[in-house]
């Protein structure tokens, strides 16, 4: 059997298990939200905590259990090269910063690549208990509800969202230009503290475009797939293909994607 055929056969199953391991790990977080939970820095202000290792420990364990010959990245230091061709990559809690500050906009981000080709993805806030999903090619949804991009076709009718590097105090690359080139140019900008529900708000309508500079593949690898599912384009600043590894990350609803690019080009 090629690794094609297992891709057919299995993505269906892929999608449940990650659905399923993405509930488990939410309702961990969701409960320990309140309660005292330790707080380390991986950086000056690049937060970890507890229930970021909880939350990866929980689900290396589920993906292991039933795929042991499965692949697993995830951003906290977890790097298994697995040796079917298939590959979780796992982002435990994103939102880590809001979470330790008990600012309640966070969740679980879970996608499977075969031969590092995202195949599908699961984004679940579990505050909310919004769980977006998609299938390569099988389109995207909110709660079991088809989801699509808006149509906004005006940057000056838009409503953008971003986010900020995490070694920002450290580094004089930043996003500050753009965001005071979009800010008088749009409706406003939103920054929610998580790129993966950022990219889930652009799938669904609820911004009409997204950008960062240095996003992580666990950032980005459900939640560009769900944008794309929606209708709605991801690349890097300069229109190229974004793949799982990709910086510079722009999504939207691709009525506005060259325009929001003629403004990023002002600093590339």
């Amino acid at each position: 059997m090629t690794r094609l055929d297992k891709q057919q056969l299995n993505i269906s199953v892929l999608l449940e298990d990650a659905i399923r391991i993405s509930r488990l790990t939410g309702a961990l977080l969701k409960d320990r939200l309140l309660t005292d939970f330790s707080i380390g820095h991986k950086g000056e202000v690049d937060l970890v905590t507890e229930m970021d290792r909880a939350a990866q420990d929980l689900i290396r364990k589920e993906i292991l259990l039933k795929y042991p010959d499965h692949g697993i990245l995830a951003e906290e230091d977890l790097d298994i090269p697995g040796s079917s061709g298939f590959r979780w990559i796992v982002d435990p809690l994103d939102g880590t910063t809001n979470y330790a500050h008990r600012f309640p906009t966070f969740c679980v981000s879970i996608a499977v690549a075969c031969d590092n080709d995202v195949i599908c993805g699961v984004v679940y806030n579990p505050v909310s208990e919004e769980l977006f999903k998609a299938i390569k090619n099988d389109g995207a949804s909110l709660n079991d509800t088809p989801i699509s991009v808006s149509d906004t076709g005006q940057l000056n009718d838009s409503l953008l969202g971003t986010g900020f590097p995490t070694n920002i105090r450290e580094t004089a690359y930043t996003n500050f230009n753009h965001f005071s080139e979009f800010a008088v140019r749009t409706h406003g900008i939103r920054r929610c503290g998580s790129t993966a529900l950022d990219l889930c708000f652009v799938a669904c309508g609820r911004l009409d475009g997204y950008w960062a500079l240095t996003p992580m593949p666990w950032d980005i690898a459900a939640g560009v797939l769900i944008v794309r599912e929606a209708g709605g384009a991801a690349t890097d600043f300069k229109g190229n293909q974004l793949g799982i590894d990709g910086s510079r990350v722009l999504a939207s609803n691709g009525h506005i994607h060259e325009q929001m690019m003629e403004i990023l080009k002002l600093s590339i």
